[in-house]
């Protein structure tokens, strides 16, 4: 489900096949209209940034629903990605959409309003945990207009990062997670416990305290306009190569 769309879509080779009617809704949510070439070329010309760009070369940042995406990161919190791909397909099934589809049952994402009716218990049956509370409280102030998600959408990325650290849950890594991914600010640069290890290795290797303010204002300047897709790449290139590739090209003093 894109929204509350069902989708079909497979990958063969380098072709993405989908069923018919589906094409702009396909390429909106993949970023297809995103000029790769352009935007790797903005990256810093360190070897580390370069070898994670050769690495995660056709990698795209998606374009998520706003409430889909700033939820699915207020649950995130501490989990592995099986236990969050689970919690979001619990939450689903039992109070999101249900839409026909060939034959099948599928479920959107349960929307604020049908959250903020719940209790928290109902939320914990979902194995939230002290999540539960945290997405209630959050969907809660959507869903009465406390925060507008349209509105965030109109400010300006610092405007919106300080409005969206108003949800429960949210603090400034969740923030620039639904930035990137629901709000499409492509210089929006999450530090995750990875991202913070690339960072402290690679650009800050002879320095002993780093502070995680200097390491956010460092990110939102080095990396450029595009710094989101930088972020990703890196990510995604410390997860899967990091003992092999990611200490070997050099380093760099920040």
């Amino acid at each position: 489900m894109i929204g509350d769309e069902p989708v079909y879509i497979e990958q063969r080779g380098a072709e993405l096949i989908h069923a018919p009617g589906m094409e702009e809704l396909v390429r909106r949510y993949f970023a297809l209209d995103h000029p790769l070439a352009e935007i790797c070329a903005t990256f810093p010309n360190d070897p580390a940034m370069q070898a994670a760009s050769a690495h995660c070369r056709g990698m795209r940042i998606v374009r998520q629903p706003a409430w889909e995406c700033v939820a699915t990161f207020i649950t995130s919190s501490m989990k592995q990605v099986a236990h969050i791909a689970q919690i979001s397909h619990t939450l689903r099934c039992r109070y999101g959409k249900r839409v026909e589809w060939e034959g099948r049952g599928l479920f959107a994402y349960p929307t604020p309003e049908s959250l903020a009716r719940l209790d928290e218990v109902d939320l914990r049956a979902c194995a939230l945990g002290y999540r539960a509370k945290n997405l209630l409280g959050a969907a809660r102030m959507i869903a009465t207009g406390e925060v507008d998600l349209e509105a965030v959408a109109r400010m300006d990325d610092e405007a919106a990062r300080v409005e969206l650290c108003r949800l429960p849950g949210v603090g400034p890594k969740v923030a620039n997670c639904a930035l990137l991914f629901g709000f499409e600010r492509v210089r929006a640069f999450p530090i995750d416990v990875w991202i913070e290890r690339v960072l402290r290795q690679i650009y800050f290797p002879r320095k002993r305290r780093v502070t995680a303010s200097r390491l956010r204002e460092f990110s939102a300047s080095y990396f450029g306009p595009y710094g989101g897709y930088a972020q990703q790449y890196l990510f995604h290139y410390a997860r899967t190569a990091w003992e092999r590739d990611v200490r070997a090209p050099g380093k760099v003093d920040g």
